[in-house]
């Protein structure tokens, strides 16, 4: 009998591949992906991964085929993924209620983020920004899944010193500023972030960060509002008869 092969898609990376170093996989810019199996269907429905909310890093991971290592995927190009493994399993059409009405979307026609490689060094995740305000310049980079899990266990240790003290922002901004003015001390960039990074140089930077990252746009535009809003990803994202 002859060996059935689980067929396969080529997915586009919203970066390109830029930010990730020559040898690494990524950098080819896509990853060969397979089409949803009963078995990814397990892992979705798993209880133990749905609480401890990795469920859906665990379908990505059984997903790719590229010999990647996981972690390494910046977060525009997990969201990639994310939606071509929905399409791939489901088809394209998402359904889902938003302030009390049904909308329909259609996820093969979400834009990808308009990339401007000029702004990329083919190979490097680090980019120069001049803190408007104070004038400071620094560099930062785009976090990946090891950066999110760093982030997560460092917001975890926190909140066990202090329950009621939740640091996100502050935390985050750590993880991606690389450098200020010329100096990569970790000890430097955390008593920058915690003493001298101005309110309105953080939403600046933050501004910044999210115009330039490679993603793809996961929002939409309902009847009637005034602003897109974001389309709602979760379980029920991967299995619609949740």
């Amino acid at each position: 009998m002859e060996e059935y092969k689980t067929p396969t898609e080529r997915v586009e990376l919203p970066s390109k591949g830029l930010v990730y170093p020559q040898e690494n996989p990524l950098s080819s810019g896509y990853v060969e992906m397979k089409y949803m199996t009963a078995k990814e269907e397990d892992i979705i429905l798993n209880t133990n991964y749905i609480k401890n909310g990795t469920a859906i890093d665990k379908l990505l991971k059984s997903l790719i085929v590229t010999p990647i290592i996981y972690d390494d995927l910046i977060v525009g190009d997990k969201n990639a993924i994310m939606v071509a493994a929905r399409i791939l399993g489901y088809g394209p059409e998402y359904s889902f209620e938003y302030d009390g009405e049904e909308h329909n979307i259609d996820l093969s026609l979400l834009d990808g983020k308009p990339l401007d490689e000029n702004l990329f060094i083919p190979g490097n995740n680090e980019f120069d920004f001049t803190l408007p305000h104070s004038k400071t310049p620094i560099t930062f980079k785009f976090l990946n899944g090891k950066d999110e899990n760093n982030i997560n266990r460092e917001l975890e240790g926190l909140k066990k010193i202090n329950k009621d003290n939740s640091p996100d922002l502050s935390t985050r901004l750590k993880h991606m500023i690389t450098s200020v003015d010329g100096d990569r001390e970790i000890k430097t960039i955390r008593e920058f972030v915690d003493k001298r990074l101005l309110a309105r140089d953080s939403q600046s930077l933050r501004s910044h960060i999210k115009k330039i990252q490679p993603d793809v746009d996961l929002t939409f535009f309902p009847t009637g509002a005034t602003n897109r809003i974001n389309i709602p990803i979760g379980i029920k994202f991967f299995w619609p008869d949740l």
